[in-house]
């Protein structure tokens, strides 16, 4: 009989506060702040320092995780947030209900750009596959895909004044301006000295600033009614010009076009006081007597700029001020020139008579944070209430930032004009403090080691400079202890004491309860790697990188500064090594003291028992089964041993992981095994069969430790990338040939992202400037288009069946109907088929629609021919009807038969269109009457009434999309 397993799922995971590899922004209402937390989103309440709610993404149909989060884009006019994932899908979330809204599959790499435009209609995405794709929020589709740039793209923004426009900038060292509506590159800007990482545009859409790999912000002078031709504009920047000073105007110099003509011209640059890289560059309008429209410049190092946008009058007088300056230099040059008799010479690189950067931007403060930071986010003013509210009613306050810090921390700061000097740094007139810091709920570095209390009640982890204490079902911080770096951890009997053993040699004592650190002991002079307790409990053993192994016995002694009884360690013997003093073990040989220290299980190890070899390069873990029968060793050549402890045979050797093996773990009482590797993976293994179980997923970098449960119904795992997470066991059987099924599955899902198949009639991927279908073919596009080829067969079938007991019947009127199929669900084959057609999600019906073969396609187009006389679905036919139209349009051409078919179809499409066009006015023109009524009835204010009246017509705007057909 074949044998049933109990599946092991994540149950949740903490620890990490912000990935390093992603930014953080507000939401819409400016309440909570979006960070990323791995593959989920953290939504932050920051006033009360607490996570108020978890994006977590489904699970795909192959069972593999989804990827890491690398981008977060806010919408602007609804509570939606978009999530930029590492395996190039963008999802859509709904804050208010906390679903995923869509998935846009799109990007065969890591996205690396996230932008919403002003109305939240559009959404753009870019990737380190260097392409950009357009997204229709509302239609949760894929509108067209831009080609051109030739690195990662870094940054996009939407300019919507005048005509509609998407700036985005690439490692390639350069800024394009597309225009959405005939879909084409319209200009390039060269000229950064480096690769661009960042721009935005200001809330009036006048200017744009732009952040490379050099020490100068850039910034453009937008020119919306600017008349293209059609042809992509050169832009040069002129390198190598003075802080302040400004470039050149745009007329001078080879290839470069005038500044009038250009949608982007070139107003200068502001010298930047951080030598590293641009992260972040970002406008934000602040309200406030200091207030306005700011600035603010994140590099890639400690420091960040906050600059204040002049006015239009301010900059005019800082110009004139500068034009002051330059007259009397010039004045004082001809002076000098003429009493020494020679004639004036100009100095090179004169400014500009025009407005330029150096005139608008101020810095106001330069936030210099201990630690790196990665992303940060100016505070709206919708947040500013309590504490915050009464810092930015000062009459010093400029504004707040957030910064998101690469060591897992996040920090609030508060900006002032004014202050000491130096504060702000070189040059600034205002100064910044740090108002609040989040840290506690995650380690600054990854986690080392990991111990579960003896009723797994408590969860110990420690890492460097800290031991933090969780509670193992909630992932709440209990207790945090400053430490050394621990590499390895146990509980003392009785759960209120803890033991860790640290890279400097020592075992330090905590104390639960109080959450102080007892004792430090002096145990080895080097790395403690190994603590492991006595069969009885009478102390534990402890193995270092000094070849020594020592036994301890657990004491209580007297504190020597109160005189309290505490718990205390005695070291009772030491284990001289086997080889020789100084020499590390032979290659592939478990060290002399492993055995005993685990696997013994009397009182008294006293004899060397038994060496094992086999391994080819060093043993990094190892684990003893609860009956003392089995010996599992990891090693670094990726393998895992199955030793005997009765004759010291091996049994099996299996290879487990993609990388080293660092952890390996026995569910207690039972022949199961966990193992961990470098390869980001956790397996789960039965060691009497060899066989591969279940192979979990989810973390985000290399796992370093593992702790079973008691019960061995709880698994808890901790990585490099700083995270801990929750495994349970469910009461879902399942089975090991299905398992292997469901890799296979996977298998199959990377060669699908890993092939770069062009679709039919997508462009080269390299052509320049080419425009191509928005999505990909995943795993979910090909199992779609197999469900709609499967309904069109069935629903063929039972329509000849129907045939042929028409025919039977017209000569046996007694013949019995034919049985009807239970795979349509009581449906009719073209209600079951038009059922099939509408699960299909809207960002993957193209995909699936592209799979279909001509005959399939074709076949399809006479039901959709049926399905608009009815009536019914129209939107939904009128996309599918098109897409199909368009990829097949030459054999449709080429086919006789399918000539009365498009002509029908063109004429209902249009008739139908125009009904639902007719309805929506009607009932568009309903919901203004009604917003009128209301406002005469209540005689409120203009803005009240509009709110009021938007609250009252909202079901009625549902009722209207729910007419119109589901997308």
């Amino acid at each position: 009989m074949v044998k049933a397993y109990l599946r092991y799922e994540l149950a949740g995971s903490w620890g990490v506060i912000n990935s390093p590899g992603c930014n953080v922004c507000y939401d819409r209402s400016g309440r909570h702040l979006l960070t990323a937390s791995l593959e989920n989103v953290s939504v932050w309440n920051i006033k009360q320092a607490v996570v108020a709610k978890t994006l977590t993404p489904p699970i795909s149909q192959s069972g593999k995780a989804a990827g890491e989060v690398t981008q977060i884009a806010a919408s602007p006019s609804a509570n939606q947030v978009a999530v930029g994932h590492a395996d190039g899908t963008v999802r859509l979330w709904d804050l208010d209900s906390g679903e995923c809204a869509a998935t846009f599959s799109g990007h065969r790499k890591e996205v690396s750009a996230l932008r919403f435009s002003r109305g939240g209609a559009l959404l753009a995405s870019g990737s380190k596959d260097t392409d950009v794709v357009v997204w229709d929020v509302a239609g949760e589709a894929g509108l067209y895909r831009l080609r051109g740039h030739r690195g990662q793209v870094t940054d996009l923004v939407f300019v919507e004044r005048g005509s509609r426009r998407l700036v985005s900038c690439s490692k390639d060292e350069q800024v394009k301006v597309w225009d959405l509506d005939t879909q084409h590159c319209c200009q390039t800007v060269v000229g950064h000295r480096g690769e661009v990482w960042s721009l935005d545009v200001d809330p009036s859409e006048t200017r744009l600033a732009t952040g490379s790999s050099d020490a100068e912000l850039r910034v453009y002078q937008i020119n919306a009614e600017v008349d293209e031709d059609g042809d992509d504009v050169a832009m040069t920047d002129a390198p190598g010009a003075a802080a302040g000073a400004g470039q050149q105007a745009a007329g001078q110099g080879g290839g470069r076009a005038a500044a009038g003509s250009s949608f982007l011209a070139p107003m200068g640059s502001v010298r930047r006081q951080a030598g590293e890289r641009a992260e972040t560059v970002r406008y934000a309008s602040v309200p406030g007597p200091h207030g306005g429209v700011l600035l603010t410049c994140q590099s890639a190092g400690k420091v960040t700029e906050v600059y204040r946008v002049r006015s239009e009058a301010e900059a005019a007088k800082k110009m004139k001020r500068r034009r002051k300056r330059r007259r009397e230099k010039a004045e004082k040059r001809e002076k000098a020139a003429a009493a020494g008799g020679q004639a004036p010479e100009e100095e090179a690189g004169e400014e500009p008579d025009r407005l330029t950067a150096g005139d608008e931007l101020q810095l106001v403060a330069a936030i210099r944070s201990k630690h790196k930071a990665r992303s940060c986010a100016v505070v709206p003013a919708a947040s500013a209430s309590g504490g915050a509210g009464r810092r930015a009613a000062a009459s010093s306050h400029v504004a707040s930032l957030v910064l998101a810090l690469t060591n897992n921390s996040l920090e609030v700061w508060d900006v002032r004009e004014g202050g000491e000097q130096g504060e702000g740094g070189a040059g600034a007139s205002g100064a910044a403090d740090r108002a609040q810091v989040i840290d506690l709920p995650g380690h600054r570095s990854d986690v080392r080691a990991l111990a579960l209390a003896s009723d797994d009640s408590l969860l110990l982890s420690a890492s460097n400079n800290c031991v933090k204490v969780w509670n193992p079902r909630s992932g709440a911080c209990l207790r945090t202890v400053p430490s050394g770096y621990g590499l390895c951890a146990l509980f003392a009997p009785g759960n209120r004491h803890a033991v860790v053993g640290t890279k400097e040699g020592g075992i330090e004592i905590f104390d639960v309860a109080t959450s102080s650190r007892v004792a430090v002991v002096g145990a080895h002079t080097g790395a403690v790697w190994s603590l492991a307790p006595l069969p009885d409990s009478s102390g534990f053993v402890s193995g270092s990188a000094d070849h020594d192994i020592k036994f301890w016995e657990w004491g209580v002694a007297a504190d020597p500064d109160t005189g309290a009884k505490q718990l205390a360690i005695t070291n009772t013997r030491c284990a001289a090594p086997l080889h020789i003093s100084g020499a590390p073990p032979p290659p592939g040989q478990a060290p002399p003291w492993a055995v005993p220290s685990l696997g013994t299980r009397d009182a008294v190890p006293a004899a060397f028992f038994l060496s094992l070899y086999g391994h080819k390069l060093p043993v990094l873990s190892m684990d003893i089964s609860s009956d003392s029968t089995l010996l599992v060793t990891g090693s670094a050549d990726k393998n895992i041993k199955i030793w005997g402890l009765d004759f010291g045979d091996c049994h099996r050797s299996l290879f487990a992981h993609g990388d080293s093996v660092m952890a390996v773990a026995f569910v207690p009482n039972t022949h199961y095994l966990f193992t961990a590797g470098k390869d980001r993976l956790i397996k789960y293994w039965d060691v009497d069969k060899f066989e591969q179980l279940l192979t979990l997923e989810g973390h985000c970098a290399e796992v370093w430790c593992l702790a079973v449960g008691s019960l061995g119904d709880l698994l808890v795992s901790g990585s490099h990338d700083r995270s801990l997470r929750r495994w349970e066991r469910t009461d879902e059987p399942f089975f090991v040939e299905e398992e292997k099924e469901r890799r296979l599955e996977s298998l199959f899902e990377g060669d699908l992202e890993a092939a770069d198949r062009a679709p039919l009639g997508q462009e080269d991927p390299g052509e320049e400037g080419a425009v191509g279908t928005a999505g990909r073919k995943t795993l979910e596009t090909v199992t779609a288009a197999d469900d709609i080829i499967e309904a069109l067969d069935l629903a063929t079938d039972e329509e000849e069946r129907g045939r042929e007991y028409e025919q039977e019947k017209a000569s046996n009127p007694k013949a019995k109907p034919p049985v009807p199929n239970p795979l349509l669900l009581g449906l009719s084959p073209s209600a079951y088929l038009l059922r099939v057609v509408g699960r299909v999600r809207s960002s993957e019906l193209e995909q699936a629609l592209l799979l279909l073969p001509f005959t399939d396609a074709l076949h399809l187009l006479g039901y959709i021919v049926g399905w608009l006389r009815v009536g019914t679905q129209v939107e939904l036919l009128c996309r599918v009807a098109t897409l199909l139209q368009r990829l097949h349009m030459q054999q449709l051409v080429g086919t006789p038969s399918a000539k009365p078919l498009l002509i029908e179809l063109q004429q209902l499409l249009r008739q139908r269109v125009q009904e639902a066009k007719d309805m929506m006015g009607y009932n568009l023109a309903a919901m203004e009457h009604l917003q009128r009524s209301l406002r005469e009835r209540q005689a409120l204010p203009p803005a009240a009434a509009a709110a009021t009246a938007a609250a009252a017509v909202l079901p009625l705007k549902r009722k209207v999309a729910e007419a119109a057909g589901p997308r």
